[in-house]
C-alpha cells in the first residue's frame, strides 16, 4: 500500500509539473521578450517612447511579476488609444490633470531626475534592463497581446484605497488592481 501512496504521489507531481509548464509556455508565447532588438535599431521617435515605457515599467512595477510589468505597458498603451489621455505613450506617462501627476512617480523629484538625465540607460541595472526588454518586446508586439487587464486604463497598488467611484475593478496582478471606467460612466480623475 506505501508502494502505491509513494506513485500516486509521485505521478500527482509530475502532473503538477506538466500543468505548471503548460501555462508557463501559453503566458511566455506572449510575454516573452524578443531579446533580438536592440533599441538602437529604432527611429529617435520611436526611441523616446519605447524609454518612456520602460521608465514607466521600472518606477510602476519593477519588482512585479512579468505580468505586471505588461500589465503596465498596456495600461499605459491602453490610455494612448483611448482618446481620453494624450495621444503618445511619453504623453501618458507625463500627464497631469490639474495637479496630479496620472503616474505618480513623475511627480516624485528623484525618479523624475533619474528619469530626465538618463541615468538608467547606461546598462548597469539589471532590473530596468529587464524593463527595457520589455517595453521594446511591447511596443513592437502590443496588436499581437493579450491584454491581461481587459482594457484597463487605471491602477493602484494593493495597499492604498484611492476611492474612484467611477471605475470598474477588472484584475489583480502581484500588488496592482487595475479598473476601467464603469459602463455609461463620463467621469474623469
Amino acid at each position: 500500500m506505501k508502494t502505491l501512496t509513494n506513485k500516486v504521489q509521485v505521478l500527482f507531481l509530475i502532473c503538477l509539473t506538466m500543468m505548471t509548464m503548460w501555462h508557463y509556455n501559453k503566458i511566455s508565447q506572449t510575454t516573452r521578450p524578443n531579446l533580438n532588438l536592440q533599441i538602437s535599431q529604432f527611429t529617435k521617435e520611436a526611441r523616446g517612447e519605447i524609454y518612456c515605457l520602460a521608465e514607466n515599467i521600472y518606477f510602476e512595477a519593477g519588482h512585479e511579476p512579468t505580468l505586471g510589468k505588461y500589465a503596465v505597458a498596456f495600461v499605459t498603451q491602453n490610455r494612448v488609444n483611448s482618446g481620453k489621455f494624450s495621444d503618445s505613450i511619453c504623453g501618458v506617462v507625463k500627464q497631469k490633470i490639474g495637479s496630479t501627476c496620472q503616474f505618480s512617480w513623475w511627480c516624485e523629484d528623484k525618479p523624475k531626475f533619474i528619469s530626465t538625465n538618463n541615468l538608467l540607460t547606461n546598462g548597469a541595472n539589471p532590473v530596468y534592463n529587464e524593463s527595457l526588454r520589455l517595453a521594446i518586446h511591447f511596443y513592437t508586439n502590443h496588436d499581437n497581446l493579450k491584454d491581461p487587464t481587459n482594457g484597463a486604463l487605471f491602477y493602484h497598488a494593493d495597499y492604498v484605497n484611492p476611492n474612484w467611484s467611477f471605475a470598474k475593478k477588472e484584475i489583480t496582478i502581484g500588488r496592482h488592481i487595475f479598473y476601467n471606467y464603469k459602463r455609461n460612466s463620463n467621469d474623469r480623475l
